[in-house]
């Protein structure tokens, strides 16, 4: 009697290469995977929790540092709101970025990733989907704190309503870029608390340590050389020069580059770290 031995199919995914189906386009893939994430947002309070911290801060310095307004080194004829929301707008964008490195993070360790590596998926479509995701969350959320600046606290910089849209985006590419260097840590984390940890400890420093919120020129000595090779400063004075209409070109060049090359750097790093098993 003969015995029949059943093979195994093999199955080929698009990051093992080779023959049979690739799956779809990496564009669907991307689109596929960044409307997985967008889901969350059908969850109201979601979105009301993440507007919390940064509606505080923006409530409780625009009160009780609105005094420096009448400092040294603060710009003629500006008043604190216009100074400090900017500011707001790129410190929110960065510290944002956190949750796609926590919510990456999330997926890797309770093993949905797993199941997409079964599948003609490129991993990398799960990396740019995240980002995508993030991005489009930022923007409704920096778009919520400008409406509430301007009808609760009259924030109306000279810059007028071009400046601001233009200060809007510029922070929400500088969050863009901060968030693949997160999504890249937690590619290798691959554990939310740790990552969560990571980025406070990272963030907390750079946001304070900068021109956010006080002119580098009223901040002692030696904050003054931290702050003035911090590169939250450089994005905090872009933004700000922006919604002032006084941005000049290098400022908001420099602050696009290094964004461009955080992205980059944080990318190739995210596309081999989430190839691990």
């Amino acid at each position: 009697m003969s015995t029949v031995t059943a093979e195994r199919p093999t199955v080929r995914t698009a990051e093992s290469g080779g023959a049979g189906w690739q799956g779809s386009s990496v564009f669907t893939q991307v689109m596929v995977f960044a409307g997985r994430s967008l889901r969350a947002l059908r969850e109201p309070r979601l979105l009301i929790m993440s507007l919390i911290q940064p509606f505080v801060m923006l409530v409780l310095f625009s009160q009780v540092f609105r005094g420096i307004a009448n400092g040294p080194g603060f710009p003629a004829g500006a008043n604190y709101i216009d100074y400090l929301m900017p500011a707001i707008l790129v410190t929110t964008s960065t510290q944002s970025a956190m949750g796609a490195g926590a919510g990456l993070a999330n997926d890797l360790r309770n093993g949905v990733l797993g199941r997409f590596r079964a599948m003609p998926v490129r991993l990398v479509s799960v990396l740019v989907g995240r980002s995508l995701y993030d991005l489009v969350r930022n923007t409704l959320q920096l778009g919520i704190l400008l409406v509430a600046a301007a009808a609760l606290f009259g924030f109306a910089p000279a810059g007028g309503v071009v400046g601001t849209l233009c200060a809007l985006a510029l922070a929400l590419f500088v969050g863009w870029g901060v968030s693949w260097v997160l999504i890249a840590l937690a590619s290798w984390l691959r554990n939310v608390e740790v990552m969560q940890m990571v980025g406070f400890i990272a963030m907390f420093p750079l946001m304070f340590a900068s021109s956010a919120f006080v002119p580098v020129g009223g901040m002692p000595e030696w904050l003054q050389a931290v702050a003035r090779v911090n590169p939250l400063t450089y994005a905090v004075d872009a933004s700000r020069g922006l919604a002032f209409g006084s941005a000049t070109a290098s400022s908001v060049v420099g602050a696009l580059v290094t964004s461009a090359a955080l992205a980059l750097v944080g990318g190739a790093l995210a596309a081999r770290g989430i190839r691990r098993p």
